[in-house]
């Protein structure tokens, strides 16, 4: 397993705290709003439908998500965000691919080379790194009460990669195109969905060590900080003691 892939874990883990909590909210809201565009109905509209399955799980009042609903199909007057790609390089040239989710584009890319250039990463040109990665769809599917192999036969059968139980999760691996089949199938069996999104898997990893590690970690946490940062890709590999110390140090 990748770095990448732990470092998504190290998150969700972190995302716990009072502060964390409301920081998880907000940029769930701009997901929404965003999603909204393409149709108001959830049912309707899969992207819509799965993040505000994702945002009631993160116990975000049904209000709230109304009025993103509203802002961003265009029944209520709002912030309007947009959404855009960045791409760049952290410490041993590790690749980022970086999602933004937006009202000032100036501001984003301003708060993005600050971080960079603090832990010693760079913005790169577009295309520089995407071709480093893979699109496939991840659904993170709750593991209490759910029996694994009842689980694992209901998403091949509608066309999942793999499933795997890592600490407390199911992970639900799709091709991209898959990932709102899988999700229905899995969502009209009742299975506790947590999130299905998009995500790029690295095709191959720099392995870091030493400072390089704790600069790069330092990093990709100082990007979820960014409050219009929505996801950070990263081909990263490092020791899961140095992962475990980061943790412990930062939570």
């Amino acid at each position: 397993m990748s770095g990448h892939s732990k470092w998504s874990k190290i998150k969700r883990k972190k995302a716990v705290t009072d502060a964390k909590k409301s920081k998880v909210q907000s940029k769930l809201i701009r997901e929404i709003t965003i999603a909204a565009r393409n149709g108001a109905d959830p049912d309707g509209n899969p992207r819509l439908r799965s993040i505000v399955a994702t945002s009631r799980a993160e116990n975000m009042p049904n209000d709230t998500i109304e009025r993103a609903i509203l802002r961003g199909s265009g029944q209520l007057e709002g912030v309007v965000f947009e959404e855009c790609v960045y791409e760049g390089y952290g410490p041993s040239g590790v690749a980022l691919y970086i999602e933004v989710m937006t009202d000032n584009r100036n501001r984003s890319a301003a708060e993005l080379r600050h971080i960079l250039g603090k832990f010693g990463g760079s913005l790169g040109e577009p295309n520089s790194v995407v071709w480093l990665f893979e699109k496939r769809g991840l659904i993170l599917v709750d593991d209490d009460g759910v029996d694994e192999e009842e689980l694992m036969m209901a998403a091949l059968e509608a066309g999942a990669h793999d499933v795997v139980n890592d600490e407390g999760m199911f992970e639900i691996v799709t091709d991209a195109d898959a990932l709102d089949r899988v999700e229905d199938k899995l969502r009209g069996q009742n299975y506790p969905v947590a999130s299905a999104r998009e995500d790029f898997v690295p095709q191959s990893t720099v392995r870091l060590v030493g400072a390089d590690a704790h600069r790069l970690l330092g990093l990709l946490e100082g990007l979820d900080e960014l409050d219009d940062v929505s996801e950070v890709y990263a081909n990263f590999d490092m020791d899961d003691d140095v992962m475990a110390q980061f943790k412990s140090s930062s939570a």
